[in-house]
């Protein structure tokens, strides 16, 4: 072979081995290169390639890994409070994006922490990946009995024991019931109305208002309402003819604001104003009804809740439990007594109830004021007689009684028809 030849033969050898070296240089790993020192023209295509973004954590430096560490730390503490959904480990970076993985029964972590993690472990106070593990956890699932013990006592009664419903009366409150009582029995004093009022009334009698009770209790039929309601209504009208004078012409109006009164107290639906106007036949007006209302209230001091003997014969009631048809005739005969206001209202209303539970206890079943009564309700047998007696004869006299509407009330077989029941000519109480 010639020189020339030989010359072009080195020079093409070189110009490949260049080449190669140029080619390894470039799929080199950048593993521990400072790019940054190199400023010439000839490196400036590895300093370009440097500043990409490779996939994957580095860590050949180990002043590059201390560093890492205390960073890891401090952010590891800044990140106590921080959503469990996102590693606090991770550092803001310049990636454009990573790869997650959604496995439902794992935390949810990025694959280039998970190897970083692996690679070189970091002392963490907040072990965040088990507490984020545990979070994702199914709720276990929770072993209620079969049979649950409701023996602890309460005042409140559970509705479904053992899947069977019960019954639940909210009056029967044996724990509180003895404190119930004796506040009744202290607010029935403050409400009663004076027993002599009528006295003092110049325009109206003892007919009348027993007129007006009589077409209230018709009222209460017509439109359904509560016993309660009307016991109330007819303790406002005593009350406040205890304390203000009253035409007959307003006596109706007064007894109409009373039960209005009563309904908005007691019922869940009461009758509205125009139903009372109605039922006055248009003789008064709304804005009389309602100007009147107002005036009942300014006289009773706004105290609508008074005891009633409605209420202490239910107490009475679930004290002594006694038949149904020993309690509608007890109701039927202390209803009675709201038509005559003498002799019946010297006469507390929890003594009325218990006079009235007497007397229909021996008239149906021969009974008597019972010994846990008495402890109950502090009435002797013999505190209760004269109001028993006085209660006796109206019962006596009901049938030829000038006002009907209550023996034609208890006629009804949702009350038993205890009305068509005879009174007894003689007591035989013990």
């Amino acid at each position: 072979m010639s020189t020339a030849n030989r010359a072009q033969a080195s020079a093409a050898s070189d110009q490949q081995h260049n080449q190669e070296n140029m080619l390894t240089r470039l799929r080199a790993p950048l593993k521990g290169r400072d790019v940054s020192n190199q400023e010439n023209q000839e490196n400036q295509p590895l300093k370009q390639a440097a500043s990409r973004t490779v996939l994957g954590v580095l860590h050949n430096n180990q002043r590059v890994q201390t560093q890492n560490q205390r960073a890891t730390k401090q952010e590891s503490l800044s990140c106590k409070n921080e959503d469990f959904g996102r590693t606090c480990y991770e550092k803001p970076s310049n990636k454009p994006f990573q790869i997650h993985t959604d496995d439902p029964d794992v935390a949810k972590k990025p694959l280039a922490m998970a190897d970083a993690v692996k690679a070189e472990p970091v002392e963490s106070p907040l072990p965040i990946v088990n507490a984020v593990a545990q979070l994702r956890q199914p709720l276990a699932t929770l072993e209620i009995p079969t049979a649950m013990d409701v023996s602890f006592e309460s005042p409140m009664d559970m509705s479904v024991v053992e899947g069977e419903e019960k019954p639940v009366d909210v009056n029967e409150v044996p724990e509180y019931a003895t404190e119930i009582h004796e506040y009744l029995r202290e607010l029935e004093v403050k409400t009663r109305p004076k027993a002599t009022y009528m006295k003092k009334q110049p325009d109206i009698t003892h007919s009348m208002r027993a007129i007006l009770v009589d077409w209230l209790v018709e009222v209460g039929e017509e439109y359904k309402l509560q016993n309660e309601t009307l016991y109330l209504a007819v303790n406002y009208i005593d009350r406040f003819l205890s304390s203000m004078s009253v035409l007959r012409g307003k006596l109706q109006l007064v007894g109409t604001a009373a039960m209005l009164l009563a309904s908005k107290f007691e019922e869940i639906y009461p009758p509205e104003v125009a139903e009372f106007v109605y039922i006055t036949d248009d003789t008064y007006t709304k804005k009389q009804v309602l100007r009147m209302e107002h005036l009942v209230l300014k006289v009773l001091s706004f105290g609508l809740a008074a005891p009633t003997i409605n209420q202490f014969l239910t107490q009475y009631f679930l004290h002594q439990p006694v038949s149904k048809q020993v309690e509608n005739l007890a109701m039927y005969v202390a209803e009675l007594s709201l038509v005559d206001c003498d002799p019946f209202l010297k006469y507390l209303p929890s003594l009325m109830a218990a006079a009235a539970f007497t007397l229909a206890n021996n008239t149906v079943a021969g009974g008597s004021w019972t010994k846990p009564l008495v402890e109950f309700s502090g009435y002797s047998l013999e505190e209760l007689m004269p109001c028993i007696e006085d209660l006796h004869k109206l019962y006596l006299n009901a049938p030829q009684h000038a006002q009907q509407s209550v023996r034609e009330k208890y006629k009804n077989k949702k009350y038993r028809e205890v009305s068509l029941i005879d009174a007894p000519a003689r007591l035989s109480l013990n």
